[in-house]
Protein backbone atom coordinates (compact mmCIF):
# COMPACT_ATOMS: atom_id res chain seq x y z
CA UNK A 1 0.00 0.00 0.00
CA UNK A 2 2.82 2.39 0.84
CA UNK A 3 4.33 1.82 -2.59
CA UNK A 4 0.97 2.57 -4.20
CA UNK A 5 0.59 5.90 -2.43
CA UNK A 6 4.19 6.71 -3.28
CA UNK A 7 3.30 6.29 -6.96
CA UNK A 8 0.34 8.64 -6.59
CA UNK A 9 2.62 11.14 -4.87
CA UNK A 10 5.14 10.92 -7.74
CA UNK A 11 2.34 11.42 -10.28
CA UNK A 12 1.07 14.50 -8.46
CA UNK A 13 4.61 15.89 -8.40
CA UNK A 14 4.75 15.41 -12.18
CA UNK A 15 1.59 17.45 -12.54
CA UNK A 16 2.85 20.23 -10.31
CA UNK A 17 6.07 20.42 -12.33
CA UNK A 18 4.02 21.33 -15.38
CA UNK A 19 3.70 24.95 -14.26
CA UNK A 20 5.60 27.29 -16.57
CA UNK A 21 8.65 29.23 -15.51
CA UNK A 22 8.39 32.91 -16.33
CA UNK A 23 11.03 35.59 -15.91
CA UNK A 24 10.46 39.30 -15.48
CA UNK A 25 11.62 39.85 -19.07
CA UNK A 26 9.11 37.30 -20.31
CA UNK A 27 6.28 38.99 -18.43
CA UNK A 28 7.30 42.34 -19.93
CA UNK A 29 7.33 40.76 -23.40
CA UNK A 30 3.71 39.71 -22.87
CA UNK A 31 2.59 43.15 -21.77
CA UNK A 32 4.62 45.48 -23.97
CA UNK A 33 5.85 45.47 -27.56
CA UNK A 34 9.00 47.19 -28.82
CA UNK A 35 8.04 46.72 -32.48
CA UNK A 36 7.00 50.32 -33.10
CA UNK A 37 9.81 52.84 -33.47
CA UNK A 38 7.79 55.39 -35.45
CA UNK A 39 5.46 56.77 -32.82
CA UNK A 40 1.84 57.61 -33.52
CA UNK A 41 0.91 58.94 -36.97
CA UNK A 42 -1.03 62.16 -36.59
CA UNK A 43 -3.15 63.54 -39.41
CA UNK A 44 -6.80 64.29 -40.06
CA UNK A 45 -9.07 63.46 -42.97
CA UNK A 46 -7.79 66.56 -44.80
CA UNK A 47 -4.32 65.02 -44.69
CA UNK A 48 -5.52 61.95 -46.61
CA UNK A 49 -5.14 61.96 -50.41
CA UNK A 50 -8.39 62.58 -52.25
CA UNK A 51 -9.75 59.53 -54.04
CA UNK A 52 -8.22 59.42 -57.50
CA UNK A 53 -11.54 58.83 -59.28
CA UNK A 54 -12.67 62.24 -57.97
CA UNK A 55 -9.70 64.05 -59.49
CA UNK A 56 -9.52 65.62 -62.93
CA UNK A 57 -6.34 64.10 -64.33
CA UNK A 58 -4.32 65.66 -67.11
CA UNK A 59 -4.65 63.73 -70.37
CA UNK A 60 -0.86 63.29 -70.54
CA UNK A 61 -0.95 61.36 -67.26
CA UNK A 62 -3.64 59.03 -68.54
CA UNK A 63 -1.70 58.48 -71.75
CA UNK A 64 1.64 57.67 -70.14
CA UNK A 65 0.79 55.92 -66.88
CA UNK A 66 -1.39 52.98 -65.84
CA UNK A 67 -4.19 53.50 -63.33
CA UNK A 68 -2.33 51.60 -60.57
CA UNK A 69 0.73 53.77 -61.06
CA UNK A 70 -1.36 56.93 -60.91
CA UNK A 71 -3.19 55.71 -57.82
CA UNK A 72 0.03 54.96 -55.92
CA UNK A 73 1.42 58.32 -57.09
CA UNK A 74 -1.70 59.91 -55.65
CA UNK A 75 -1.19 57.97 -52.41
CA UNK A 76 2.32 59.36 -51.91
CA UNK A 77 1.35 62.85 -53.10
CA UNK A 78 3.35 63.19 -56.31
CA UNK A 79 0.58 63.51 -58.93
CA UNK A 80 1.26 67.27 -59.36
CA UNK A 81 4.96 66.48 -59.69
CA UNK A 82 4.22 63.83 -62.33
CA UNK A 83 2.11 66.31 -64.26
CA UNK A 84 4.87 68.91 -64.09
CA UNK A 85 7.36 66.28 -65.19
CA UNK A 86 5.26 65.58 -68.28
CA UNK A 87 5.18 69.27 -69.15
CA UNK A 88 8.92 69.58 -68.66
CA UNK A 89 9.39 66.58 -70.92
CA UNK A 90 7.43 68.27 -73.72
CA UNK A 91 9.40 71.49 -73.27
CA UNK A 92 12.66 69.60 -73.61
CA UNK A 93 11.45 67.73 -76.71
CA UNK A 94 10.49 71.02 -78.34
CA UNK A 95 13.67 72.85 -77.36
CA UNK A 96 16.61 70.63 -76.42
CA UNK A 97 18.70 73.17 -74.60
CA UNK A 98 21.12 72.33 -71.79
CA UNK A 99 18.96 74.21 -69.29
CA UNK A 100 15.84 72.29 -70.27
CA UNK A 101 17.78 69.05 -70.00
CA UNK A 102 19.04 70.01 -66.53
CA UNK A 103 15.49 70.88 -65.45
CA UNK A 104 14.26 67.50 -66.67
CA UNK A 105 17.07 65.66 -64.87
CA UNK A 106 16.33 67.50 -61.64
CA UNK A 107 12.64 66.66 -61.98
CA UNK A 108 13.50 62.99 -62.58
CA UNK A 109 15.76 62.92 -59.52
CA UNK A 110 13.09 64.53 -57.37
CA UNK A 111 10.53 61.92 -58.47
CA UNK A 112 13.02 59.15 -57.75
CA UNK A 113 13.69 60.61 -54.29
CA UNK A 114 9.97 60.77 -53.49
CA UNK A 115 9.44 57.18 -54.62
CA UNK A 116 12.42 55.95 -52.59
CA UNK A 117 11.20 57.79 -49.50
CA UNK A 118 7.75 56.22 -49.90
CA UNK A 119 9.36 52.80 -50.30
CA UNK A 120 11.32 53.27 -47.06
CA UNK A 121 8.13 54.28 -45.25
CA UNK A 122 6.40 51.14 -46.49
CA UNK A 123 9.37 49.05 -45.33
CA UNK A 124 9.20 50.67 -41.88
CA UNK A 125 5.50 49.89 -41.47
CA UNK A 126 5.96 46.40 -42.92
CA UNK A 127 8.80 45.70 -40.48
CA UNK A 128 6.51 46.62 -37.58
CA UNK A 129 3.86 44.20 -38.85
CA UNK A 130 6.52 41.49 -39.21
CA UNK A 131 7.85 42.19 -35.72
CA UNK A 132 4.37 41.89 -34.21
CA UNK A 133 3.84 38.65 -36.11
CA UNK A 134 7.11 37.24 -34.74
CA UNK A 135 6.31 38.40 -31.21
CA UNK A 136 2.91 36.73 -31.31
CA UNK A 137 4.28 33.55 -32.91
CA UNK A 138 6.95 33.23 -30.23
CA UNK A 139 4.38 33.37 -27.45
CA UNK A 140 2.15 30.91 -29.34
CA UNK A 141 5.05 28.48 -29.73
CA UNK A 142 5.97 28.87 -26.07
CA UNK A 143 2.42 28.04 -25.06
CA UNK A 144 2.27 25.07 -27.46
CA UNK A 145 5.52 23.70 -26.02
CA UNK A 146 4.14 24.05 -22.50
CA UNK A 147 1.01 22.16 -23.52
CA UNK A 148 3.03 19.49 -25.30
CA UNK A 149 5.34 19.05 -22.31
CA UNK A 150 2.40 18.78 -19.93
CA UNK A 151 0.62 16.30 -22.21
CA UNK A 152 3.74 14.13 -22.35
CA UNK A 153 4.04 14.12 -18.56
CA UNK A 154 0.36 13.32 -18.15
CA UNK A 155 0.62 10.47 -20.65
CA UNK A 156 3.68 9.04 -18.89
CA UNK A 157 1.96 9.42 -15.54
CA UNK A 158 -1.11 7.61 -16.84
CA UNK A 159 1.02 4.74 -18.15
CA UNK A 160 2.94 4.45 -14.85
CA UNK A 161 -0.23 4.49 -12.76
CA UNK A 162 -1.95 1.93 -15.00
CA UNK A 163 1.00 -0.44 -15.07
CA UNK A 164 1.69 -0.09 -11.35
CA UNK A 165 -1.94 -0.61 -10.48
CA UNK A 166 -2.08 -3.79 -12.55
CA UNK A 167 1.08 -5.13 -10.90
CA UNK A 168 0.04 -4.23 -7.34
CA UNK A 169 -3.51 -5.52 -7.66
CA UNK A 170 -2.30 -8.73 -9.26
CA UNK A 171 0.41 -9.29 -6.65
CA UNK A 172 -1.82 -8.56 -3.66
CA UNK A 173 -3.38 -11.69 -2.13
CA UNK A 174 -6.10 -9.73 -0.37
CA UNK A 175 -8.95 -9.49 -2.90
CA UNK A 176 -10.54 -6.43 -1.31
CA UNK A 177 -7.28 -4.51 -1.36
CA UNK A 178 -6.68 -5.63 -4.94
CA UNK A 179 -10.09 -4.37 -6.00
CA UNK A 180 -9.48 -1.10 -4.18
CA UNK A 181 -6.16 -0.64 -5.95
CA UNK A 182 -7.71 -1.49 -9.33
CA UNK A 183 -10.59 0.95 -8.89
CA UNK A 184 -8.32 3.70 -7.53
CA UNK A 185 -5.80 3.42 -10.32
CA UNK A 186 -8.64 3.34 -12.87
CA UNK A 187 -10.01 6.58 -11.46
CA UNK A 188 -6.54 8.10 -11.48
CA UNK A 189 -6.01 7.03 -15.10
CA UNK A 190 -9.34 8.59 -16.07
CA UNK A 191 -8.25 11.77 -14.31
CA UNK A 192 -5.05 11.82 -16.32
CA UNK A 193 -7.05 11.31 -19.51
CA UNK A 194 -9.42 14.16 -18.64
CA UNK A 195 -6.47 16.45 -17.93
CA UNK A 196 -4.98 15.58 -21.33
CA UNK A 197 -8.27 16.47 -23.05
CA UNK A 198 -8.47 19.74 -21.10
CA UNK A 199 -4.84 20.57 -21.71
CA UNK A 200 -5.49 24.01 -23.24
CA UNK A 201 -3.66 26.85 -21.59
CA UNK A 202 -4.29 30.57 -21.80
CA UNK A 203 -1.92 33.45 -21.34
CA UNK A 204 -2.42 37.18 -20.83
CA UNK A 205 -1.15 38.96 -23.96
CA UNK A 206 -1.42 42.73 -24.31
CA UNK A 207 -1.27 44.90 -27.45
CA UNK A 208 -2.54 48.46 -26.82
CA UNK A 209 -1.05 49.53 -30.18
CA UNK A 210 -3.19 47.35 -32.42
CA UNK A 211 -2.94 47.71 -36.20
CA UNK A 212 -5.46 44.90 -36.67
CA UNK A 213 -8.09 47.00 -34.90
CA UNK A 214 -7.73 49.83 -37.42
CA UNK A 215 -8.16 47.42 -40.32
CA UNK A 216 -11.19 45.74 -38.74
CA UNK A 217 -12.94 48.96 -37.70
CA UNK A 218 -12.08 50.90 -40.86
CA UNK A 219 -11.48 54.25 -39.19
CA UNK A 220 -11.37 57.36 -41.34
CA UNK A 221 -7.75 57.98 -40.27
CA UNK A 222 -5.25 55.70 -38.53
CA UNK A 223 -2.67 56.24 -35.80
CA UNK A 224 -0.94 53.01 -36.86
CA UNK A 225 -0.51 53.74 -40.58
CA UNK A 226 0.75 56.83 -42.41
CA UNK A 227 -1.74 58.61 -44.66
CA UNK A 228 -0.27 57.18 -47.88
CA UNK A 229 -0.57 53.54 -46.77
CA UNK A 230 -3.97 54.05 -45.14
CA UNK A 231 -5.30 55.59 -48.36
CA UNK A 232 -3.81 52.73 -50.39
CA UNK A 233 -5.39 50.06 -48.17
CA UNK A 234 -8.82 51.72 -48.18
CA UNK A 235 -9.12 52.94 -51.76
CA UNK A 236 -11.95 51.59 -53.88
CA UNK A 237 -13.95 53.04 -56.71
CA UNK A 238 -17.69 52.92 -55.89
CA UNK A 239 -18.50 52.84 -59.61
CA UNK A 240 -16.65 49.51 -59.79
CA UNK A 241 -17.99 47.47 -56.85
CA UNK A 242 -16.30 44.25 -58.05
CA UNK A 243 -12.91 45.70 -57.12
CA UNK A 244 -12.93 45.80 -53.33
CA UNK A 245 -10.45 47.73 -51.23
CA UNK A 246 -7.39 45.89 -49.94
CA UNK A 247 -8.64 46.42 -46.39
CA UNK A 248 -11.90 44.69 -47.24
CA UNK A 249 -10.02 41.84 -48.94
CA UNK A 250 -7.82 41.39 -45.85
CA UNK A 251 -10.91 41.06 -43.63
CA UNK A 252 -12.40 38.55 -46.08
CA UNK A 253 -9.23 36.46 -45.80
CA UNK A 254 -9.39 36.54 -42.02
CA UNK A 255 -12.92 35.19 -42.23
CA UNK A 256 -12.30 32.69 -45.05
CA UNK A 257 -9.20 31.23 -43.38
CA UNK A 258 -11.04 30.77 -40.10
CA UNK A 259 -9.28 33.30 -37.89
CA UNK A 260 -12.54 34.94 -36.81
CA UNK A 261 -15.31 32.66 -38.07
CA UNK A 262 -17.06 29.46 -37.07
CA UNK A 263 -17.89 30.61 -33.55
CA UNK A 264 -21.11 31.11 -31.64
CA UNK A 265 -22.12 34.75 -31.44
CA UNK A 266 -21.24 35.18 -27.74
CA UNK A 267 -17.83 33.51 -28.10
CA UNK A 268 -17.19 35.40 -31.32
CA UNK A 269 -17.87 38.76 -29.68
CA UNK A 270 -15.50 37.88 -26.86
CA UNK A 271 -12.79 36.79 -29.29
CA UNK A 272 -13.24 39.91 -31.44
CA UNK A 273 -12.83 42.05 -28.33
CA UNK A 274 -9.61 40.17 -27.55
CA UNK A 275 -8.21 40.47 -31.08
CA UNK A 276 -9.23 44.04 -31.82
CA UNK A 277 -8.96 45.79 -28.46
CA UNK A 278 -5.99 45.99 -26.08
CA UNK A 279 -5.49 42.27 -25.51
CA UNK A 280 -6.63 39.57 -23.11
CA UNK A 281 -6.42 35.83 -22.46
CA UNK A 282 -5.21 33.90 -25.52
CA UNK A 283 -4.84 30.22 -26.30
CA UNK A 284 -1.92 29.10 -28.45
CA UNK A 285 -4.27 28.62 -31.41
CA UNK A 286 -5.70 32.11 -31.05
CA UNK A 287 -2.18 33.54 -30.90
CA UNK A 288 -1.27 31.63 -34.07
CA UNK A 289 -4.37 33.06 -35.74
CA UNK A 290 -3.36 36.56 -34.68
CA UNK A 291 0.13 36.03 -36.11
CA UNK A 292 -1.40 34.87 -39.41
CA UNK A 293 -3.57 37.99 -39.53
CA UNK A 294 -0.48 40.17 -39.18
CA UNK A 295 1.24 38.15 -41.90
CA UNK A 296 -1.65 38.74 -44.32
CA UNK A 297 -1.69 42.45 -43.47
CA UNK A 298 2.05 42.74 -44.05
CA UNK A 299 1.76 41.00 -47.44
CA UNK A 300 -0.90 43.44 -48.63
CA UNK A 301 1.09 46.47 -47.48
CA UNK A 302 4.07 45.20 -49.46
CA UNK A 303 1.90 45.14 -52.60
CA UNK A 304 2.26 48.91 -52.58
CA UNK A 305 5.94 48.45 -53.42
CA UNK A 306 4.99 46.60 -56.60
CA UNK A 307 2.93 49.58 -57.73
CA UNK A 308 5.78 51.94 -56.86
CA UNK A 309 8.13 49.79 -58.92
CA UNK A 310 5.69 49.91 -61.85
CA UNK A 311 5.49 53.69 -61.52
CA UNK A 312 9.28 53.95 -61.51
CA UNK A 313 9.53 51.77 -64.63
CA UNK A 314 6.95 53.89 -66.46
CA UNK A 315 8.86 57.06 -65.59
CA UNK A 316 12.06 55.46 -66.89
CA UNK A 317 10.24 54.50 -70.09
CA UNK A 318 9.34 58.16 -70.61
CA UNK A 319 12.95 59.14 -70.04
CA UNK A 320 13.99 56.84 -72.87
CA UNK A 321 11.73 58.69 -75.29
CA UNK A 322 13.67 61.34 -77.21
Amino acid sequence: MMRYFFLIFVSSMMLSSCSSYKTANFEMYLLKSNCNQQGVYQYDSIGLPQAIHLLELDSSLLENFTFKSLNVANAIGILPLLEEYGKQKKIYQQEKTIQNQVNLIEMTQLLSQKINSASLEISAVSSEMDCEEERTSQIANFLKNQESDRETKLTVGSIIVGASGAILSGANTDRNIGNFIGISTGILEAGFGALILLNTRKIEFRHPRNALRDVWEGYRVSANFPASIWYYLNYHNPTNPEEKSLRYQIIEKWIDFGQISGLESKKKRKLLNTYFRDGGKYTSQQLSNRADMYDQLESNINLMKQDLNRLSLEINSLNELK
